[in-house]
């Protein structure tokens, strides 16, 4: 019996196994490293050469992040934007992603080309002009000019449009003999099968909204308007940092987005695998 391509199939299988090991052992790194300093004392945090274990564990330094710091109101200015920014996206964009992807109309392919070209813009380029925009409107700290930049997304739209595009255009076709229109079929139809699809933008504005740090820096100086990313960096001391609170903070900070990926990691990663299958 020939064993040979047997024994070639499984060192090809233990030679990605291995790959994939060394890549999340990469990937994990930083995060037990973010959690063992969090609960270092400042001179453990600070010696050198690094000291990998603490000697007692310092659990009082998440007590001492509500201390510095109104946590809760980050957290809660965090929630409120980062939902609204959720839902804006998920509505515009599908919008938009279905009238490119189903609807024939003149100029279809020349304004989608034109949207993709936002896309290799640096984002850099548009925090004065929207910045001067908020000012106009009044809306300088507030949650407001978190918000309304962050409601659609070009991105977005272009992830929407290539997983509506592997729906079978049988389906419109049946409901549309049915009588139905195009608002209905987008919302009854085509909404509950791009199900993956909206999960993983779903993920990806979540993680995005509850990431920027530029944005909130720029527009918000009001502590009570202030989310989570810009609060914490404000731990940062001009002479001195006391970097077991900061990461501290971080890591409550950091804990919603990694529960939320677990739990739909499926439906992220099948959005994702549908998505460009076909153009």
């Amino acid at each position: 019996m020939n064993t040979k391509p047997v024994n070639q199939k499984s060192l090809r299988i233990g030679g990605i196994h291995l790959i994939l090991i060394l890549g999340a052992i990469i990937m994990v790194t930083p995060f037990i490293w973010m959690f063992l300093t969090s609960v270092k004392t400042l001179g453990e945090s600070t010696a050198i050469p690094p000291v990998l274990l603490p000697k007692a564990f310092q659990w009082s330094n998440y007590a001492k992040v509500f201390v510095n710091l109104p946590f809760f109101t980050f957290y809660w200015n965090t929630f409120i934007t980062t939902l609204v920014k959720v839902i804006g996206q998920l509505i515009i964009c599908s919008l938009a992603a279905y009238a490119f992807a189903r609807i024939a109309f003149p100029g279809r392919h020349f304004f989608f080309i034109l949207m993709l070209s936002v896309l290799m813009v640096p984002g850099q380029v548009f925090l004065i002009p929207q910045y001067m925009i908020m000012k106009d409107l009044g809306w300088l700290n507030s949650l407001t000019a978190l918000i309304v930049p962050g409601l659609f997304s070009a991105f977005g739209t272009f992830l929407l449009r290539q997983f509506f595009m592997t729906l079978p255009n049988e389906l419109e076709e049946a409901a549309k003999l049915d009588g139905c229109n195009q608002f209905r079929i987008y919302w009854q139809i085509m909404m509950p099968l791009a199900k993956s699809g909206m999960i993983a933008l779903a993920i990806f504005t979540m993680l995005w909204s509850w990431n920027d740090l530029m944005w909130p820096l720029i527009v918000n100086s009001s502590p009570d308007k202030m989310v989570l990313s810009a609060g914490i960096a404000f731990l940062e001391g001009e002479h001195k940092t006391n970097y077991t609170i900061i990461m501290a903070g971080s890591m409550m900070a950091i804990l919603p987005m990694i529960i939320i990926f677990f739990v739909f990691q499926r439906s992220f990663i099948q959005g994702i695998a549908f998505t460009g299958s076909k153009s």
